[in-house]
């Protein structure tokens, strides 16, 4: 199974984004107040309004909101929303500040919004951010589903305190650092549901996990804010930030396209990935370019910058370690999987 059989071609999306971002660029130039820095095509959009580089992103959690739907419980989903935007703005190095969501609903449902908003409010304090609005919508014909059918986006604004990073300081040599995530945060669920929940319910345990399915599914987003924060106000070295998302490793090429990533120490389908792997009899390759596979972000440095950087993610007790290195080349991204190089 692939991801293009659970209904998501990624080369299609890609091809559909780049023709998105040709007909916006017109935009650009519309600004009576500020001038465009970096438009589509990056982790976030940056404008220069006066002495101030603002980054703007939007995200949403996509169909882990279905798990929560089985599940019954949405106090996480929230977390998850959050997650998606910051960590996204944080990868041109700006800190978030402020933040407004939107929840879709089938019909009005007091208890599901507290819910929501009580996951929104945990991810907005882990990323120390504030959120200053949003918009509840009530759309039966368009929400589909049981009574507690929904969707849930939202949008960041961040502030760049010096410069933007945006990979162009990326070069061979540099090394490639992976943090662990929580999981699968939330990508490639329409795979992961369709392999998982065809063969067990929410309820069920199965050999790779140590929850039941439903609660592995439902493990919230890990947010990356602080220690990236403090790397960068620390003035540590950093050439390139990287949120590990839908298409994994593939979307490293979006910093810089004048070199190849090598991932030479990518780590082994475990957990929930095992899980999925072997349940969906997924070729590995699929894995690496569809799931995080246990690494939900990237951070491109120079060799002296490793050990403080490493340092910091431990501070906050998240495990950071080199998975591969920066080499000569157009964009590529390759690995080493089951033993052999494989271009991703």
């Amino acid at each position: 199974m692939t991801y293009r059989d659970a209904g998501v071609d990624v080369n299609k999306i890609r091809t559909a984004q780049k023709s998105i971002g040709e007909i916006i660029s017109v935009t650009h130039k519309l600004l009576k107040k500020g001038k465009v820095v970096s438009g589509f095509g990056h982790y976030a959009g940056l404008i220069k309004l006066g002495s101030e580089l603002l980054a703007l992103h939007s995200d949403g959690v996509g169909t882990k909101v279905l798990v929560a739907q089985l599940m019954n419980r949405f106090d996480t989903i929230g977390i998850d929303c959050v997650a998606m935007n910051v960590n996204d703005v944080i990868c041109v190095g700006a800190q978030p500040v402020g933040f407004v969501d939107y929840i879709a609903l089938r019909q009005p449902n007091e208890r599901l919004v507290q819910e929501i908003a009580k996951g929104l409010v945990e991810g907005a304090k882990q990323s120390k951010m504030a959120i200053v609005g949003g918009e509840t919508a009530i759309l039966p014909d368009i929400i589909a589903g049981e009574d507690n059918a929904l969707d849930l986006a939202g949008m960041v604004m961040g502030a760049v305190k010096d410069k933007p990073i945006l990979g162009g300081a990326i070069k061979p040599g540099d090394i490639i650092l992976g943090v662990e995530s929580s999981g699968l945060h939330s990508n490639g669920y329409s795979l992961a549901r369709k392999v998982l929940l065809s063969k067990y319910s929410v309820e069920d345990n199965a050999d790779h996990l140590v929850q039941t399915v439903g609660e592995e599914l439902l493990i919230p987003t890990r947010i990356y804010v602080r220690p990236v924060m403090e790397i960068l106000e620390k003035k540590i070295k950093v050439h390139g930030l990287a949120n590990i998302t839908g298409g994994s490793f593939t979307k490293l090429p979006r910093l810089n396209i004048r070199v190849r990533y090598y991932l030479e120490s990518a780590p082994a389908p475990m957990g929930i990935f095992r899980q999925i792997q072997v349940d969906g009899g997924i070729d590995s390759i699929e894995m690496y370019r569809t799931f995080n596979m246990g690494i939900g972000f990237c951070v491109i440095a120079p060799k002296a910058s490793v050990d403080d950087i490493v340092g910091v993610f431990a501070k906050y007790r998240m495990r950071c370690k080199a998975i591969g290195k920066v080499e000569n080349g157009r964009g590529e991204v390759t690995a080493r999987i089951d033993g052999k190089k494989e271009v991703l």
